[in-house]
């Protein structure tokens, strides 16, 4: 008995090509006989009456034989056979066929009928049941031999064994490109469906199962990967299915939206596995894209920090609304090519020339006056800033000249070439900071907020300042996650700062509608702040990406604690201890109660503070922003020690 795996696992190289001549060449001679027999019925003796066969044989083999080599069908390596192994085989046995017509023919009108003998060589009818069937056996062969050949070789490879979430459409779609697979690796156990009238029935050949039995397959151990098929599927529901996938050691995979499908089809490729993104995610915003759209539909619009990662993305976002122009400002030079690049492959051609890439800083006066008399923007979304908190620690002047400096920079011209509204990205380190760079935004907020105090006060129009302020946003430059997935991708260790640390956390793209929708309704002086949902342990973070990448905590990756790092908060605030909030027309947007200041106080005390900033003298850089900010605390940093001399002072003069 033959070991047929055996055989084929041996068998490192391509099948040799005199086998394949000599198998094609016993598939011609059987597709003679078989075509002289179907002619005549099975009658033996009326072939062997009117035909010579051996020399039909020969003939037919004479003009095969001379095609093959022709056409070099033989060369092929069989296993990989494909469609065009196929017209070869068809060009050569349709070309021969022909051939062997044309030469009977001739043979009967020279030879035969001069003899008075009625009867060719070949019928064509023979001919023809002889091309059919040589056409039909030597693809077949190949395809036979392709087949089993990878039934064979895959027998023993270990399969992944694939839950499908969803019954409709797209699960069959993601279970024929999983089958469609060439090394076989995946092996569909069955579908899910919320459909009670679906469930017990099987489809494409496999279960289909309820919600209820999901985790019941995956504490049985039957399923190693849950493939997620369904593209309107809720978050919270997704979050469901991801952390049931985590708990029994499943991975939890994504099938991309249909329009970025390779020319239409889902390739195997194209599966992927869920990201930390996708767990923390929370359901889609309803914006109100009426006030929307028409606060930015036909406006000049000037974005700052139009390269990093939140001004990006509310760039993108502002295309939607076919702005009159938009302007992308930024120092970095690079990330600011690369989005225009990427502009361009984004967006029709007609729409990119509504969008002006410039290479400018916030802190050069002359530039930024020059583009707002050149281009008199109609709105400004300032979110240009210094944000590293251990960087900023390290240099305050600088974080002062950038994000406080620049800030009143731009706020000033603004208001001098008659900008409608300025919307300014803040964060949640300005409240209560304990760090530079956190305070430096939070000095920021103040004077655009007093500034906007004064204008209330004038008769007429004026520039309407809406300052937003959220926490960590998911992917942006400098975020926790790149990092971590970085630290992944090199082995580790991941690095947590404390066990106890927590962050807000929201995605880039729901930050940036926030703020365009707070810029919308902003009737000017608000700082609003947005619903982050819950906080999360940055331990438990990083607990769930190295499962997300299919590995084990300690045993492939380590986790490592590094300590607070200067300026860190172990848990951030959203709102001052003396601020509360009103409620908007979105859930999700909050109006912060914040302290006013006298605008030509704060004016002169800013004022002083970006000139110490400017004689780069840090310690009397940081003392100012303390003397601003009275509720600005630093933790673990070499400034500390200003906060014990001015609680000292305080107390002298109380």
């Amino acid at each position: 008995m033959i070991d047929w795996e055996i055989l084929f696992k041996k068998q490192r190289r391509s099948l040799p090509r005199w086998v394949i001549f000599f198998i094609d060449i016993a598939i011609c001679v059987g597709s003679v006989l078989i075509a002289f027999l179907l002619r005549y019925n099975f009658r033996t003796s009326e072939i062997l009456f009117n035909h010579n066969i051996i020399t039909s044989i020969m003939v037919v083999l004479f003009f095969r034989i001379a095609a093959f080599f022709i056409t070099r069908t033989y060369a092929g390596i069989v296993r990989y056979t494909g469609s065009q192994d196929a017209v070869r085989i068809a060009t050569a046995i349709a070309g021969s066929s022909l051939a062997i017509y044309v030469c009977v023919l001739t043979y009967y009108f020279v030879v035969l009928m001069p003899q008075g003998v009625d009867n060719n060589l070949i019928p064509a009818s023979v001919i023809i049941i002889d091309f059919f069937i040589t056409l039909v056996a030597m693809t077949s062969a190949r395809l036979g031999y392709k087949l089993v050949y990878h039934q064979v070789r895959n027998a023993s490879v270990e399969k992944t064994r694939v839950l499908i979430y969803g019954a409709g459409q797209m699960g069959i779609i993601t279970k024929r490109t999983l089958d469609q697979d060439t090394s076989s690796r995946f092996k569909v156990m069955g579908f899910v469906d919320t459909d009670r009238s679906k469930q017990g029935n099987l489809l494409e050949g496999a279960k289909i199962y309820g919600e209820s039995d999901v985790e019941g397959l995956l504490k049985k151990g039957n399923i190693d990967q849950i493939i997620i098929a369904v593209q309107e599927l809720g978050n919270q529901k997704k979050k469901h299915i991801i952390e049931m996938g985590l708990a029994h050691h499943a991975i939890v995979s994504n099938i991309p939206p249909v329009t970025k499908w390779i020319n239409g089809e889902l390739g195997i490729n194209q599966i992927k596995t869920v990201k930390i993104e996708d767990l923390l995610g929370r359901d889609a915003i309803q914006l109100d894209n009426q006030l929307v759209n028409k606060q930015l539909r036909g406006k000049v619009i000037l974005v700052t920090g139009a390269a990093g990662s939140i001004g990006s993305e509310i760039a993108r976002q502002i295309m939607h609304f076919n702005p009159g122009k938009l302007l992308l400002m930024d120092q970095a030079e690079t990330p600011l090519y690369e989005l225009e690049l990427a502009f361009k492959t984004e967006y029709k051609f007609e729409n990119i020339h509504h969008a002006e890439f410039i290479v400018g800083d916030i802190c050069d006066e002359s530039r930024v006056r020059e583009i707002f008399r050149t281009h008199k923007p109609d709105m400004v979304f300032h979110a240009a800033a210094y944000k590293h908190v251990p960087l900023m620690e390290q240099n305050p002047s600088q974080a002062v000249q950038n994000n406080v400096m620049g800030t009143k920079m731009l706020a000033d011209l603004s208001v001098e070439y008659g900008v409608i509204r300025f919307v300014m990205v803040s964060t949640d380190k300005a409240v209560n900071p304990t760090n530079v760079m956190g305070a430096s935004k939070r000095i920021a907020e103040i004077y655009v907020q007093s500034l906007n105090n004064k204008l209330e006060q004038a008769d007429g129009d004026h520039t309407r300042f809406i300052t937003t302020r959220f926490g960590n946003v998911l992917g942006s430059n400098g975020s926790v996650i790149p990092l971590f997935r970085k630290q992944i991708e090199n082995g580790g260790p991941i690095t947590v700062t404390h066990p106890d640390i927590t962050r807000f956390f929201m995605t880039i793209p729901e930050a940036c509608q926030l703020v365009l929708e707070a810029g919308a309704m902003g009737k000017g002086g608000e700082i609003y702040i947005f619903d982050m949902g819950e906080s999360v342990k940055i331990i438990d973070l990083a607990k769930k990406m190295i499962q997300l990448s299919g590995l084990e905590e300690e045993k492939d990756i380590k986790i490592r604690f590094t300590g607070l790092r200067p300026g860190e908060k172990i848990f951030e605030e959203l709102l001052n201890d003396s601020e509360n909030t009103l409620p908007t027309h979105h859930p999700k947007i909050m109006v912060a109660r914040t302290r006013e200041y006298d605008f030509e106080t704060i004016q002169d005390t800013i004022n002083n503070l970006i000139l110490t900033a400017m004689t780069t003298n840090d310690e009397r850089t940081v003392r100012g922003m303390k003397q601003i900010v009275p509720e600005y605390y630093s933790r673990n940093s070499v400034y500390e020690l200003l906060d014990d001399e001015l609680e000292k002072a305080n107390k002298q003069i109380s």
